[in-house]
C-alpha cells in the first residue's frame, strides 16, 4: 500500500514539473514589441489586482468555515478543507498567471505562422492542465498518506472519511467562488464594452478606444482560465474522494485499500499519457487547428485505455470483487473505465457539433440573424435546449452499462477515468482565452492584418474547445455528482446501522426515497429550483455589471470626444476597478446558495416531520439539484458557445460579414449568451457538487454531535 502511494505522489509531482518545464520554455520566446508588452502588462496587471481582492474575500469566509469545521468535527478535517481550499485557488492563480503571460507571445508567434501560434497557445495550456492535475492528485494522495500511513488511521475510519470529504469542500467552495466572480467580472466586461463599442459606437472588438477593452481581456483570464483551473481541480479532487469514500463504505475489509486505491492510481498513470498527447498537438499539413487538438486528446485516450487494463489486474488480481452487494471482476472494472473514456470522447464530439462553426446548429443561428435580432435569439434559444438530448442519453448509457458491470462503484470508476485525462481537457480550455487575448493584443498593438487573420482563426477554435471542455466538465460533475449521492445514501444506512456508536440516527431505519413519500417529493422540487435560482442570479449579476460598465464607456466617450479621434488615451483602469468591485459584490450571495440550501432542507423537514422525513427530502433534494442542474448548465454553456461563433461565422464574410445587419443582430445573440457560457452555465458546475458535499459534511457533523 505504502509504495503503491509513493508511486502515485511521484507520478503527481511528474505533472508538476512537466508544467514548470514546459513554462521555462514559453516564458524564453520573444515577447513582442514594446506596445504588445504594454499591453500585456495591463490585462497582467489588472488581472492580478482582480485575484487578490478576490481570494481576500473568499478568504474571510474559509477562515470561517475553517473555524467551524475544527469546532464541529476535528483538527483533520479542518486541514482537509484547508488543503482543498489553498490546492484550488493555486490552480486557479497558476492558470491566470500563465496565461497573461503566454498571450503576448502567442501573438508574437502568429506574426510568423499559424503553426506557430498554435504550438505556444497550447503549450500555455498544458502547463495549466497538468499543474491542475498534479495538484489535484497530490492533494488527495498526500493527505490520504498523511492519515492513513504516517497518522495510523484505518483507511475507512470516520478521522480519514470525513477528512477527504472537507478537502472537496474546500475545493469545491474555491471553485465556486472563482467560476462565478470571475465569470461575473468577464461577461460584465464583455457585454458592457459590444454593447458600447460594437453596437453604439460601431468599433471593431478589442479597439483600443474602447475603455473597456483591456477589462475585456482582464476578464478573459480570470474567468476562463483561474475559473475553469479552479472548476476541473475540484471537479478532479471531488470525484476521487467521493470514490474513495465510497469503497471504504461499500467494501470487503479486505478489499477495502484496494479500491482507496484503485482511482488514485488510474489518475497516476493518465498523468503520463496525458503527457505524451501533449506532444501530439501539431498542426497537420491540411492546417486544421482543431484536428491538431483531437489528435493530441485522442492519443491521451487511447493510451489511457492501454495501460487500464494491466492497472487494474495488477491492483485486483484474477479474482471476485465485493463492495455495495455487487460482485465484480478487474474485467468488469476496466470496461467501467473503458465506458468513461468513451462517454468522454462522445460528449466533446457532440458539443463541437452544437458549437462548431462547420456544423448546422452555428450556421442555423447566424442564417436567422438575417431577419433580426429576435429570430437570432430565437433560434440559439431553441438550439440551446435542443443541445441537452444528446448528451443526456450518453449520460444515461454510461451510467446504466457501467452500473450492471460493477454496481454504484462502476459508476465512480467511470468518472473517475474521465477525469483522469483532466490535464489534456484543461489544456484544451486554456488555449481558447489565450488567444483571445493574442487577437486583442494584436488589434490593440496595430499588428499586420495578417496576424490578425491568424489569431482569429485560433480564436474561432478557442470559443469551441472552450464549450468543449465546458460539455466534459459539466458531464463529469453530473456523473461525480452521482457518485456523492451515492455516498450520501451509503453513509445513511452505514450510521443508521450503527445507531449504537451514533445514537443521533437511532430510530431512522431503512430509507427508501419512495415518490410515495411527499417528503421525497419536496425535497425534488426544492433541490429541481435550486440551479434556476443559482442561474438566474449569476445572470442578473452579469447585467448589473454590464450596465455599470456601460455607463462608464458612454461617460468616457462624451466627456473625452478625443478618444474616437485617437487624440485622448481611455482610462482602461476605471473600468477594470468598477469591474473588480462589482463582480466581488455580486458573487457573495449565489455563492452561499448551495452552501446553504441543504440545512435549510433538512432542519426544515425535520422540524415538521421528524430526522428520517428530513434525511430523505434530503436526498432527494440532492437528485433534484443533479438532474436539473446538468440540463441547465449544458443548456446554457452549448447555447452561448454557439451564439458566440455564429457571431465569428458570419464576421467571417457570410451573411453580408462585419457591419451588417445580420452582424448586427448576431452581436445581440452573443451578448445574451455571453453570460450563459461563461458565468451562470458554468458555475452550475460547482453548485452541484457542493450541495452533495455540504449534505455529506451534515451526515457527519450530526454523527459527531450525537
Amino acid at each position: 500500500m505504502t509504495l503503491t502511494l509513493l508511486l502515485v505522489i511521484a507520478l503527481g509531482a511528474l505533472s508538476i514539473a512537466y508544467g514548470v518545464v514546459t513554462a521555462r520554455q514559453v516564458m524564453a520566446l520573444p515577447a513582442g514589441t514594446a506596445r504588445m508588452q504594454e499591453i500585456a502588462q495591463a490585462i497582467q496587471e489588472g488581472a492580478q489586482a482582480y485575484l487578490k481582492r478576490q481570494y481576500l474575500t473568499i478568504g474571510i469566509v474559509g477562515v470561517v468555515l475553517f473555524v467551524l469545521l475544527f469546532i464541529w468535527l476535528g483538527f483533520g478535517v479542518a486541514i482537509g478543507f484547508l488543503i482543498g481550499a489553498v490546492l484550488s485557488g493555486l490552480a486557479g492563480f497558476i492558470g491566470m498567471n500563465v496565461s497573461v503571460r503566454a498571450n503576448v507571445r502567442t501573438a508574437e508567434a502568429s506574426s510568423q505562422s499559424l503553426a506557430a501560434g498554435l504550438d505556444v497557445a497550447f503549450k500555455s495550456g498544458a502547463i495549466t492542465g497538468m499543474l491542475v492535475a498534479g495538484l489535484a492528485l497530490l492533494g488527495v494522495a498526500v493527505y490520504f498518506f498523511i492519515l492513513v500511513v504516517l497518522g495510523g488511521h484505518a483507511p475507512n475510519s470516520r478521522p480519514v472519511i470525513d477528512a477527504l470529504v472537507a478537502l472537496g469542500f474546500g475545493a469545491s467552495l474555491i471553485s465556486i467562488f472563482a467560476r462565478l466572480g470571475g465569470g461575473i467580472f468577464t461577461k460584465g466586461a464583455d457585454v458592457g464594452g459590444d454593447m458600447v463599442g460594437k453596437v453604439e459606437a460601431g468599433i471593431p472588438e478589442d479597439d483600443p478606444r474602447n475603455p473597456a477593452t483591456i477589462a475585456d481581456n482582464v476578464g478573459d483570464n480570470v474567468g476562463d482560465c483561474a475559473g475553469m483551473a479552479a472548476d476541473l481541480f475540484e471537479t478532479y479532487a471531488v470525484t476521487m474522494v467521493a470514490t474513495m469514500v465510497l469503497a471504504a463504505i461499500a467494501f470487503a475489509p479486505d478489499q477495502l485499500m484496494l479500491g482507496m486505491l484503485y482511482p488514485l492510481a488510474i489518475g497516476a498513470v493518465c498523468v503520463v499519457t496525458s503527457i505524451i498527447g501533449t506532444y501530439f498537438v501539431k498542426l497537420p499539413a491540411n492546417q486544421s487547428i482543431m484536428g491538431a487538438m483531437y489528435r493530441g486528446f485522442i492519443v491521451a485516450g487511447v493510451l489511457s485505455l492501454v495501460v487500464l487494463l494491466p492497472l487494474t489486474f495488477l491492483v485486483f488480481g484474477s479474482g471476485t470483487i465485493t463492495a455495495a452487494g455487487a460482485s465484480f471482476t478487474a474485467w468488469s472494472l476496466f470496461f467501467c473505465g473503458a465506458v468513461g473514456l468513451v462517454v468522454t470522447g462522445l460528449i466533446i464530439v457532440v458539443t463541437e457539433y452544437y458549437t462548431g462553426t462547420n456544423f448546422r446548429p452555428v450556421q442555423a443561428i447566424a442564417e436567422s440573424s438575417v431577419t433580426g435580432h429576435g429570430t437570432n435569439v430565437i433560434r440559439g434559444i431553441a438550439v440551446s435546449m435542443e443541445s441537452t438530448a444528446i448528451p443526456a442519453l450518453i449520460i444515461i448509457f454510461g451510467v446504466l452499462i457501467s452500473y450492471n458491470l460493477a454496481g454504484l462503484y462502476g459508476i465512480a470508476i467511470a468518472v473517475t477515468t474521465m477525469l483522469a485525462l483532466a490535464g489534456v481537457v484543461v489544456a484544451l480550455d486554456a488555449f481558447g482565452p489565450v488567444t483571445d487575448n493574442a487577437g486583442g493584443i494584436a488589434e490593440m498593438a496595430g499588428l499586420p492584418k495578417e496576424t490578425r487573420v491568424t489569431t482569429d482563426a485560433l480564436d474561432a477554435v478557442g470559443n469551441t474547445t472552450k464549450a468543449v471542455t465546458k460539455g466534459y466538465a459539466i458531464g463529469s460533475a453530473g456523473l461525480g455528482a452521482l457518485v456523492l449521492f451515492a455516498a450520501y445514501t451509503q453513509d445513511l444506512t452505514y450510521f443508521a446501522a450503527n445507531a449504537a456508536t451514533y445514537p443521533y440516527f437511532a430510530g431512522i431505519g431503512t430509507l427508501t426515497f419512495s415518490l410515495t413519500s411527499p417528503y421525497v417529493v419536496v425535497g425534488l422540487l426544492f433541490g429541481g429550483a435550486l440551479p434556476f435560482l443559482f442561474g438566474g442570479m449569476a445572470m442578473t449579476a452579469v447585467g448589473r455589471a454590464a450596465m455599470s460598465v456601460v455607463e462608464e464607456v458612454r461617460r468616457q466617450f462624451r466627456e473625452k470626444p478625443g478618444i474616437m479621434a485617437g487624440t485622448e488615451k481611455p482610462d482602461y483602469a476605471r473600468a477594470v476597478d468598477i469591474l473588480t468591485k462589482a463582480a466581488i459584490k455580486e458573487m457573495i450571495i449565489p455563492s452561499m446558495l448551495p452552501v446553504l440550501s441543504p440545512l435549510v432542507c433538512y432542519f426544515g423537514i425535520q422540524a415538521i416531520a421528524g430526522k428520517a422525513a428530513g434525511f430523505e427530502a434530503l436526498g432527494a433534494m440532492l437528485l433534484g439539484v443533479i438532474v436539473t442542474g446538468f440540463f441547465v448548465a449544458v443548456s446554457m454553456t452549448t447555447g452561448g458557445g454557439a451564439w458566440d461563433n455564429a457571431k465569428k461565422y458570419i464576421e467571417e464574410g457570410h451573411h453580408g460579414g462585419k457591419g451588417s445587419e445580420a452582424h448586427k443582430a448576431a452581436v445581440t445573440g452573443d451578448t445574451v449568451g455571453d453570460p450563459y457560457k461563461d458565468t451562470a452555465g458554468p458555475a452550475v458546475n460547482p453548485m452541484i457538487k457542493i450541495t452533495n458535499i455540504v449534505a455529506l459534511l451534515l451526515l457527519a457533523v450530526l454523527a459527531h454531535s450525537g
